[in-house]
Formats: C-alpha cells, sequence, structure tokens
C-alpha cells in the first residue's frame, strides 16, 4: 500500500539536485519507507520552490521514491520553469517507459512560453490531468484547444473537467491550424 505523497513543497530548491539534501515534509498521514529508507509513495511535490531546470528529474524520482516506476502524481507548480520539452524533463529516451504510470502533472504558474512542448507529453498514455494556467502559453490563442488535442485522453485541464464539447472543437480547431 502506497502513502502520502513525498513533499518537497516550499523548501527553497533552485535546482533538482538541491532536492537530494533536503527532507521530505510530514504531514497527518506519517510516510512510509522501505528497507532501503525510499518512500512508499506514488506522488512527488515539489512545487513552491524556484526550480527553473528540471533536467535529472530521474534521479530525484528514483532517489526518493521505492517504486518509481509507479509515479502517478508530479506536481512542479509554482516554480520558474520556461520548458517542458520531456527531453529535459526526464531524459525521456530512458525514463519516457517508467513514467508510463503518470496520471497527474501540475505546471501551473511557472514561466512557460512554448505551447509545442505540451505535444511531446502525448507519450504519457494514462496521463489525464495535467494544469499549465498561470504560464505565458495560456495567452496564446487556442491553448486550450491546443492541449486538448494534443493529449485527447485528458479527463481534466486547469482543475476543469475537459467537455466533449471541447474534445470535438478541439479537433476542428487542430484541422484548421495552418
Amino acid at each position: 500500500m502506497y502513502g502520502p505523497p513525498v513533499d518537497l513543497s516550499y523548501k527553497d530548491i533552485s535546482s533538482l539536485s538541491g532536492a537530494l539534501f533536503k527532507v521530505p515534509r510530514t504531514g497527518i498521514r506519517p510516510l512510509k519507507t522501505n528497507s532501503e529508507n525510499k518512500y512508499l509513495s506514488r506522488s512527488l511535490r515539489l512545487n513552491n520552490n524556484s526550480i527553473t531546470e528540471v533536467s535529472g528529474l530521474h534521479y530525484i524520482v528514483n532517489h526518493f521514491l521505492a517504486e518509481p516506476l509507479n509515479l502517478g502524481w508530479l506536481d512542479l507548480s509554482f516554480n520558474k520553469i520556461t520548458c517542458i520539452d520531456p527531453m529535459r524533463l526526464f531524459t525521456f529516451s530512458s525514463i519516457l517507459c517508467e513514467l508510463r504510470e503518470l496520471r497527474v502533472l501540475y505546471f501551473h504558474g511557472n514561466s512557460i512560453w512554448n505551447l509545442s512542448d505540451v505535444d511531446k507529453l502525448g507519450a504519457l498514455p494514462l496521463l489525464h490531468t495535467i494544469t499549465l494556467h498561470g504560464n505565458a502559453i495560456e495567452k496564446d490563442k487556442g491553448y486550450r484547444y491546443h492541449v486538448i488535442s494534443a493529449l485527447p485522453q485528458l479527463k481534466s485541464m486547469d482543475f476543469s473537467a475537459v467537455t466533449n464539447e471541447e474534445r470535438v472543437l478541439a479537433k476542428v480547431w487542430q484541422r484548421q491550424k495552418p
């Protein structure tokens, strides 16, 4: 059985390597560890820090989680991240298969500016919830339709349900895009 999220939020982390030296926050439910002192959790919170670059995230996931292949929820909200290119995010050639269980990804409140970065997240087959509001890409024309088109399996985007009507409109929008 899995325990609560490994919570590294509000830890003044500016680079992911700095997270290696932090102790997760404790909540009402205690964190459980295995014999290697790795956490029995499917969730990792790195929100509300000053992270600008997310390359090497796979090292953090492997360092903290007993079963990194089962990471289901990743919170990178309220940082200073400018790019969600999976090649930088997870060194995808090695970890894409490892993130096949990722279902929830929070990126709101960052500085992401390239809407096409979202397209590469389509390789995450179980991803059903994403947040991207509060980023520069939110101002792009067709922002919501682009994300829904790139990630057709989404059930929720920016804390709002994705409707069937939006899915249809996203398909129409995608065909009309130059």
